[in-house]
Formats: structure tokens, sequence, C-alpha cells
């Protein structure tokens, strides 16, 4: 790697008590003040005026290099362009006056990717939107490697998520493997969205909390098509389980028929009731019974 490709790292600056420089400030102050008024034969001496502005020079030195920091809340110091570390401290804290300091947030923030239409792996038009929890976990990275850390983490968000989505089917079919994830069933394709995003926001020091999908479903122009799809696909697993049920029953009773005595069919007769029998059953119509007044033959 060359130098110009180093990529800065945090590196912890240690900052000391706020509230000791600030009584040292206040009192390096007040010390030429409280001498002028006790000692005011010393006053216009030129020693003594050069010790009191050295004196106030100093005590403002102390004051200006007070900050605080909230939890979880940390702060950048650059000196002269260079960046000389982080303050992960809480509370008021003092450090050298002539850092800049640019305080940035550590806590968890919610990112709601707007919608947006993906073609699925079958090819498909989704409507696709995910809810992205996210921290700043490395403080130089965030702030040195992108540009602007929120902005780099919400194009990339969308960028993993539209990828993602290319990957996986939004919903079962016959095309596809017995068993294979889904854009609804899987928790793969989840995983699958945190590890990219993940990989995308290492370059700003981004850390992945959490990611769900928020939003899924079909794109409007096909939404009727696929939803009849849908409909139908049902309608025959319904059926079929209805027909497998039915063929059951009407096994169990022919088998107790004969088993019982109660009355001998020939194969004719049996393929009758077999048949009157599966339309009962099977038909999504309330049936109307016909009464033979005859024999059975007859």
């Amino acid at each position: 790697m060359t130098p110009s490709a180093q990529i800065t790292i945090e590196r912890t600056n240690t900052s000391l008590n706020g509230y000791l420089a600030a009584v040292a400030g206040v009192a390096l102050i007040a010390l030429p003040v409280i001498s002028f008024v006790l000692v005011p034969s010393l006053a216009n001496a030129v020693w003594t005026i050069l010790v009191r502005v050295l004196f106030i020079m100093s005590g403002v030195f102390c004051l200006v290099g007070l900050y605080m920091l909230q939890p979880r809340q940390a702060a950048i110091f650059t000196l002269f362009g260079k960046y000389a570390g982080t303050d992960r401290s809480e509370g008021l804290r003092w450090a050298n006056p002539l850092y800049m300091k640019r305080k940035i947030s550590l806590r968890a923030r919610n990112l709601n990717a707007p919608t947006m239409k993906v073609n699925d792996k079958r090819g498909n038009p989704i409507d696709i939107s995910a809810v992205i929890v996210w921290r700043v976990e490395d403080t130089a990275q965030a702030v040195f490697e992108v540009d602007d850390y929120e902005a780099y983490v919400t194009m990339q968000a969308e960028a993993a998520i539209r990828h993602m989505a290319t990957l996986y089917a939004y919903d079962e079919g016959d095309d596809l493997a017995p068993g294979e994830t889904t854009l609804r069933s899987g928790e793969a394709a989840l995983a699958t969205l945190r590890s990219q995003l993940q990989e995308r926001f290492a370059a700003a020091g981004v850390q992945v909390e959490d990611a769900k999908i928020s939003h899924l479903a079909y794109a409007p122009e096909i939404a009727q098509v696929m939803l009849r799809r849908q409909q139908a696909e049902a309608i025959i697993s319904a059926r079929s389980r209805i027909v497998h049920g039915a063929v059951s029953m009407v096994e169990d009773a022919l088998k107790g028929l004969s088993e019982r005595a109660i009355v001998h069919l020939d194969d004719e007769r049996k393929a009758a009731m077999v048949s009157n029998l599966l339309v009962v059953l099977c038909s999504d119509k309330d049936t109307q019974p016909v009464i033979n007044a005859g024999t059975l033959y007859g």
C-alpha cells in the first residue's frame, strides 16, 4: 500500500479533568486582581504588571481549552490540519486550546431507506425498502476517509438493498429449487443484506447494528397480474388438498363396506359410487341429493 492510500485509523488522545482546569483558570485570573486590590503600592511596578499579564494569559489559556462531551459522544482533535487523536471521555474536559475540536455522535441511528423499484432474481419489478440501524465505530475513518459519512451511509445503503434484491426471488415458485430462500420467507436474505451493508460501510468506520426489510411488494404495473397468479396457486394448492382428502375418504368408505359386508358392489357400481362421492366431496357448492326409490341397480 502506498503512503497516499493509507487509511486514517482512530487513536486515543487523553484529555485532562475539566473541573481542575476551570478552577485553575479562574484562580490565575483572580490572583492579579486580588493582588492589585490588596497591594496597591505595587500596582505601577513594571515587573508586577508583567506578572499580572502572564497570570491572566495563563488563566485564559486554561479556560479556552475547556469543552464538554455527552455520553456516547466523541471529540476529534486536529492540530493545524493534522489529526491528533480522539477523546471519548464524558463530562467537562480540557485539551490543548490550539486543537480544533469536532464533536461526533457515537449513538445508534436509524436510516429509513426510501422505497426503490428493483428487479428481483426472476426479473420482476418490485418495490423494496429497509430500516437500518447503524453507529459510528471509528471516528477518524468517518471524518477523514469520506467527505460526508451520513450521506455516504445513505447512498451505500440504497446500493446494498438494490444488490441484495437481485439475488433472490420475491416469492416461491416452480422455477426455484425446493427450499430456496426468497425475499419474503428467508432470514438468509436479511443476513446477506447486513453483510453487504457492513462491507460497504467499513470504509467510513460505520458499524451495522441491524437491518430489516420494511416494505416489500410487487411494482404497481405487475401487481394485479402477480396477485392473480398467487390466487391461482392458492386455489390449485387447496384443490390438491381437497382431492387428496376426498380420495382417502372414498378409499376408507369402500374398505369399510367391504370389511363389514354391508353391500356387495361390482366394479361398475364401485366406479359410480366413487364418482358420486368425489363430486360431493370436491364440489365447492352444496350438492342436491337424489333419492333412488327403486333398487340399487334400477
